[in-house]
């Protein structure tokens, strides 16, 4: 029987070369997760982003670098040939197979949904619920409307080819937004609140790649852009309770989730 050893070299060489790839896309997704689980627990050692000082809302230029790192990486993707083939590195590594999930649809609002389970538990947070909730709203407009701009603005195709709407993974800023959240209401509690959170999120931008609906950049901008609007909301939030109180009167409020078999939802009770 014939050897020939050139061959069996170059499908050793092909191999070993393509389980390189592969091997080099799993460590960027587990860097990925690891970047924000770090975010999460280095927040935990500074002071709260927001502080009030004689009415006036004062901010710490420091808790900008993050989610301003994010975005940047991402627009990044835009013309830096480097990160395009790690976005094409990645997306030819995860999508290898055909399976797909929809548990990203659900998983994106996990952090947001868990502050109010947490304080339904017993487990105050931060914030009374209608204070909270303005601020989640608020949050929820800012990173909403910003995503939606870019993505009819920038047009970048997305990995399958079925739009032009893929900067920057909504879901992943929805799902940021909430992380934040979370850490911002419960930081004071436990660090752990904050890091499940994160790691909610970034589970959510990996699915969107493994799902072929995202780039990395996508979803290294979705998070920045979630993280710092809820950021912003937390600052401006002395700013509208001051232009929309109309009195100190304490109001009760309750949520109750709800789910029928095809429908998620909450049910409010307010007494005023």
């Amino acid at each position: 029987m014939y050897f020939d050893s050139e061959k069996c070299l170059a499908v050793v060489i092909k191999f070993c070369y393509s389980d390189f790839i592969y091997f080099k896309m799993k460590l960027v997704v587990v860097l990925f997760v690891i970047l924000f689980l770090a975010m999460a627990v280095r927040a935990e050692q500074v002071p709260a982003d927001t502080v009030q000082i004689s009415g006036k809302v004062q901010f710490k230029a420091s808790s900008l670098i993050a989610p301003t790192a994010l975005i940047l990486y991402g627009v990044a993707g835009f013309n830096n040939q480097a990160v395009q083939d790690l976005n094409e590195q990645i997306r030819s590594g995860l999508t290898k197979t055909e399976k797909h999930t929809k548990f990203d649809n659900y998983l994106q609002y996990t952090p947001m949904a868990a502050v109010y389970v947490l304080n339904l538990a017993g487990v105050k947070g931060k914030h009374n619920f209608v204070d909270r909730t303005t601020i989640l709203a608020t949050a929820y407009i800012i990173s909403g409307s910003t995503v939606q701009i870019l993505k009819h603005t920038i047009n970048i195709e997305r990995p399958d080819g079925s739009a032009v709407n893929s900067f920057p993974s909504g879901h992943t800023a929805t799902a940021f937004v909430g992380a934040e959240f979370l850490y911002q209401e419960y930081k004071d509690v436990s660090v752990w609140y904050g890091v499940a959170g994160y790691v909610a999120a970034a589970g959510t931008g990996f699915l969107r790649m493994y799902n072929n609906r995202h780039w990395l950049t996508d979803v290294a901008a979705g998070a920045g852009i979630g993280i710092l609007s809820t950021k912003i909301a937390y600052w401006v939030h002395p700013v509208i309770k001051r232009v929309f109180a109309k009195n100190d009167k304490e109001i009760d409020a309750c949520a109750l989730p709800y789910y029928n078999g095809q429908q998620v939802g909450l049910v409010l009770s307010i007494n005023l």
